[in-house]
This record gives structure tokens, sequence and C-alpha cells, in this order.
């Protein structure tokens, strides 16, 4: 049996099926209504001959599918690109620009511009990570194409992995993780690739899209998007021989094309792994499995041309005191009685504690209830992500916010040095929750009685 035939439930669409199943399908695959025709899906579910698409290129320059990525593309926003035309500025004549697009991809003539290369801070780390900032009418092209293809290929990637997949999310992948420690899963393989979405190799990866998509001008627009080149400062121009840069669109769903093969043999092996995008974990319950697993990762890696980290891939035994894994910016780690907790990584917290501290510094002539406003907003943001950390977590950040509020207090009362014990009676818990304050500690305590409900948030 092929891995087509492998997903996890069969369908097939007849005039009979509810509008709820139906409307599952579409879901399902991450098809757009307007790009993708119910025939197609269909097509796409019995299978198609040989197991490969023709004619899609039409399907990339119709009217319907542009206007829906310049949307995407929009709703986004984002920076400009080498070309400094704005998604504002873009959006001034955005329908004769997508007409000129249109006819160019029609005509074959379309060329991707070079990506802008910027560089922003890995969170919690000194180190930089590379960003290729395609220029807005790269980007309307590359979600166009990504909605006539991503569905092909959704159908025949493997559950475990979650990254940047329609229905799936960190939250989905974190709870796998924790169910399979839970369920004694316990010698862990931490993988870490060595630059991943910039040493992809183009001829590899282009054969995997080959597999599934026999349009030529698709492929060649691919190749194209692949090979634009990074401007990393004027009149500096790189060519990009491998890799497919973050910061596009369609990156993401190269990358999970590419690791596709690696997530079917880890499964045909029986071997447990959760991957987000780059992110991987790979699971096992006995010392044996976890060197098995190793080797085989390692080999596939460098058969694919890919290289594993040599100090961040580690391989842990999370039955050991004091040993822990992180991911997706969690921290799974046993307690002293054995539980398995679910705690903020510190990289994480530190990252928090930096953009807060910006927000605190005694000198603020804000007034506390405009304070207490901007710090919130990234509070109930960072809450909506770690809202499963263990309690104690949030009620520490409380606890350390409250402080430095105190702090800023203490200064306007003409008094030097941090807030200590004495302040906490002259400005308690309740003088900040009547200014608006947003406490994770009371949140999470809500989260909590709620789940024990059944009441979902």
């Amino acid at each position: 049996m092929n891995r087509t035939m492998q997903s996890e439930e069969a369908f097939s669409i007849v005039p009979e099926k509810g509008k709820q199943e139906e409307e599952t399908l579409w879901q399902r695959y991450g098809a757009e209504r307007g790009v993708w025709s119910e025939r197609m899906l269909v097509a796409l579910e019995n299978g198609v001959k040989g197991n490969q698409w023709f004619s899609l290129i039409d399907k990339v320059y119709a009217d319907k599918t542009l206007e829906l990525a310049w949307e995407k593309v929009k709703s986004n926003a984002g920076s400009c690109g080498i070309d400094g035309i704005t998604v504002s500025h873009f959006s001034k004549d955005s329908q004769s620009r997508l007409l000129a697009v249109k006819e160019q991809l029609r005509k074959g003539e379309y060329q991707p511009s070079a990506a802008k290369r910027e560089w922003i801070p890995k969170p919690g780390s000194a180190e930089k990570r590379p960003l290729g900032i395609p220029i807005v009418k790269d980007r309307v092209v590359e979600a166009a194409l990504k909605m006539v293809i991503e569905p092909i290929f959704e159908r025949e990637f493997a559950p475990q992995s979650y990254g940047f997949r329609p229905g799936r999310s960190c939250k989905d992948a974190l709870g796998r993780v924790e169910k399979l420690l839970k369920s004694g899963y316990t010698q862990v393989m931490d993988v870490d690739i060595k630059g991943y979405f910039d040493s992809i190799p183009h001829e590899k990866l282009m054969e995997r899209v080959a597999e599934r998509i026999a349009d030529g001008r698709v492929l060649q627009l691919i190749d194209q998007m692949l090979k634009r080149g990074i401007m990393e400062e004027i009149n500096k121009w790189e060519p990009t021989e491998e890799g497919t840069p973050q910061g596009g669109v369609i990156s993401p769903l190269l990358a999970n094309i590419y690791l596709n093969p690696l997530d079917w043999k880890l499964s045909e092996t029986g071997i447990e792994m959760v991957r987000y995008a780059d992110d991987i974990v790979v699971l096992c319950k006995s010392r044996e499995e976890a060197t098995k697993a190793k080797e085989l990762v390692k080999n596939w890696m460098e058969e694919n041309g890919l290289k594993l980290h040599p100090e961040k891939t580690r391989m842990v035994n999370m039955d050991e005191p004091g040993e822990y894994i992180d991911f997706l910016g969690y921290r799974f780690r046993k307690t002293n009685k054995g539980r398995l907790a679910r705690l903020v990584r510190p990289k994480s917290l530190k990252r928090l504690r930096g953009k807060l501290k910006e927000l605190t510094k005694r000198t603020n002539g804000n007034s506390m209830e405009a304070i207490i406003k901007r710090i919130n907003r990234v509070t109930k943001g960072w809450f909506n992500y770690f809202k499963q950390a263990n309690a104690a977590e949030h009620l520490k950040i409380d606890e350390w916010l409250r402080g430095r509020l105190r702090t800023i207090l203490k200064r306007r009362d003409h008094r030097e040095g941090r807030a200590g014990g004495r302040d906490h009676p002259r400005w308690p818990n309740r003088y900040f929750e009547q200014l608006g304050y947003f406490s994770l500690k009371t949140a999470r305590d809500l989260l909590k009685t709620n789940l024990r409900h059944g009441v979902t948030c």
C-alpha cells in the first residue's frame, strides 16, 4: 500500500453526503473554495492517474486565486522587499497590479525578484537567524501557488507532522508529546537540524515536488522562487543554491515536503515522533529503540544532504532526575514525585521579562493605568500560548511584575530602591486589579476550573 492510501481515514464524496461531512473534507485538505472545485476535491480523494497533477498553472493565475492570495498577504502585512513597495502602497493600485501578475504568469514571463535579507534575534539568545523577505508581488504569487498545490501534499503528509498545516497547531503537537511521555516513551531524541531552511538541497526538493506535480510551468515557477537569490545590501546579490529561506509564504510547505519521507520512514519502523516544521522529538520506550532511532535519523539526514547539530541534538532519559526536553517554547520535566510537569522554557521566560522590563522602567512617566494597559497586551498574548504551563510559572511572573509596578510607585513617592515587603500592604494585589491588571495566576485558576467542569477555552 502506498502512502497516498495510508491516510487516517478514507472519504468518498457522493451526493447523499451531509453538509457537515463535505465541509470536513475541505477543512481536512486545507482546500480553498474558489481555488479548488468540488470536482478537483473528488479527484484528490479518489486519486488521480499516476498520482500526478497536470494543468495547474491556470489555477494559479485565475482571478479568484490571485484575489484570495492578495487578501492573505494584505492581512499578514509584513515589511517591504527590495523594491520598497509596502502592502499599503500595493493596495492603492492592487487591481491593475494583480492583472499584470496574471498576464505574466499566463504568458510564462513571470520572474521573481531577489528576497531581502533581514536578521532577527533568536528568542532568548544572542544569535540571529536570517529571513528572506520577498517583495509584495512575489508574496501574492507564492500565496496563490500554495493554495493550489497544498491540498495535493496535505493528503500525503504523515499524521505526526503538525507545523504549518491546516487544522493543526502547536497545541496539538505539544499535547501529543505530553501523551507519549506519560505513556512511557521516556527515551527521547531531541533533534536539531543545522540551518534546516537554508540547507535544503534544491534538486532533491524539486524531485519530491515532481512526484506529485507534473505541470512543467508550475515546477519552473517553484524552481525560480528557490533560485531567486538574496539581496542583503544595495547592489550585493547572492545566489541561493540551496534552501528555502524563512520569510517566504511557500517555504514552510516546501520544508514539510522535504521532511515527509523521514516522517513515514520512522512511522513504518514503528518509532514514535512529533514534528513541527524542523522541531523534532523522537520518543521511544527503551534505550535500544532510541539508539536504533538515532542511527536511522542520522543516516537519513546524511543521505538527504542535511546535518544534525552536534551540540543541540540530545539523547535524553526523562526518567533521570533533572533531565528535560524543550519543545515549542515549553519545557517537559519530571518532578521529584515522578509526575510530568509542563513548564515554560527559560529562554521563553527571559524573552517575556525582557519585553516587560521595557514597559516597567522606574522612570516610566505614564499613569499606572496606562502602564498596566500596555503590559496587559503582552501578558494576555503570552498567556494564550503558555496557559497550559504549570500554575506556579504564572504566579512567579505575577509576583515579579507587581514588584516592578510597586517600585515605580515607590520612586514616585521619592523613595529609592526596589519595592519590598513593606510596600505590599500599601499597594496590595487588589490595587492593581482595580486598575485593570491582568493576573496570569487568576486566569490560570479560571482555566483549571473551567476544564474541571468541561468548559473548553
